[in-house]
């Protein structure tokens, strides 16, 4: 357990400010992660949290320095920052813009009556920022040529229009469904798609992980190795989180919305029920993404004994850590 002060948890460099065994740990803490708010920290800012971070680390820091003001430099570097490069995430690919900039996109796939075409942009869309968003929150302790980027990137938009368009057609020619029926359905088609899709693109743009290994590290943080059998966990985690975390996004705004469009004063104002509906979807969004993300710690542990021989000859460690992405 982490030490607490009466103002909060005493600062430690590199870990979380929450306890990561515990769901509600990391739900605290990846709260913290995605927190929008970090998008608009400037250049300068996030420089002046590293140097602080920087000063603990070699204890030089300022007289008067805080728990609270480093707990809180950790946290706009650890959003901002990749944990593997030491370099800024763009910011549309980083986790606390996943919401802000995937909102558009989801109402766009939720938008009723979609016809072929508006099914193959909007899934491109959805899939293209989400193989951006999984490379640029990959375990990077192996490079990653641009060549699989694009493979995965192809594999990944190929799965989700294939799927997508393929239920769509599927419910189009089922002639015993009446026309309101038909709707409904229709408004659940981007839950399975995007799910089948989201499994397929972290697969695909981290594919390079398993045929490589992943770094694995020691107590002290020293990496004791690579390991193919530690990222095939970090990848099978990862794609679990992209599972779970449609569910409510593409299942509770079609049933939300399908009861507010029978309200008498929705139907006489039509032109309020796109803003309403843009309202459900980010809060469905800003709600699923933290629970989702929280269902693993970012730095899992597993234990030697089921990684490969080298691993386990290289420490005496019964427990190593490594980084699962995110």
């Amino acid at each position: 357990m982490m030490a607490e002060s009466v103002a909060g948890p005493v600062f430690q460099l590199g870990r979380p400010r929450f306890d990561q065994s515990s769901f509600l740990g990391r739900l605290r803490h990846f709260v913290e992660i995605i927190d929008p708010s970090t998008l608009f920290v400037s250049q300068e800012k996030l420089q002046e949290c590293i140097k602080l971070l920087d000063d603990y680390k070699h204890g030089t820091l300022p007289p008067g320095t805080t728990d609270q003001q480093l707990w809180e430099a950790q946290k706009i570097k650890q959003a901002i920052i990749h944990p593997d490069t030491g370099e800024k995430i763009f910011m549309p690919f980083r986790m606390s813009g996943y919401v802000p900039f995937g909102t558009p996109i989801v109402i766009g796939l939720l938008l009723p009556n979609q016809t072929v075409m508006s099914t193959i942009i909007w899934q491109w869309l959805n899939q293209s920022h989400n193989a951006c968003v999984n490379y640029a929150n990959r375990n990077a302790t192996k490079p990653t040529p641009a060549s699989k980027f694009l493979q995965g990137y192809a594999g990944a938009v190929t799965s989700a229009v294939s799927i997508a368009v393929g239920l769509n057609v599927l419910i189009q020619k089922a002639n015993k469904l009446s026309p309101a029926t038909r709707m409904i359905i229709q408004r659940f088609v981007p839950f399975p798609a995007v799910a089948s899709a989201n499994i397929c693109n972290v697969g695909l743009m981290r594919h390079s992980e398993l045929s490589e290994g992943i770094d694995v590290l020691d107590n002290n943080s020293n990496v004791v190795g690579s390991s193919k059998i530690a990222a095939r966990h970090a990848i099978m985690e990862t794609a679990l989180t992209r599972v779970v975390l449609p569910m409510p996004i593409f299942v509770l705004p079609p049933i939300i919305m399908s009861y507010l469009e029978r309200l008498r004063f929705l139907q006489r104002n039509r032109r309020l029920l796109l803003p309403i509906h843009s309202v459900v979807c980010l809060i469905t969004f800003g709600l699923s993404l933290p629970v989702a993300i929280s269902l693993f710690p970012q730095m899992s542990q597993i234990e030697v004994s089921c990684l490969e021989p080298e691993i386990a000859m290289a420490t005496d460690c019964k427990v190593v850590t490594y980084n699962k992405g995110l």
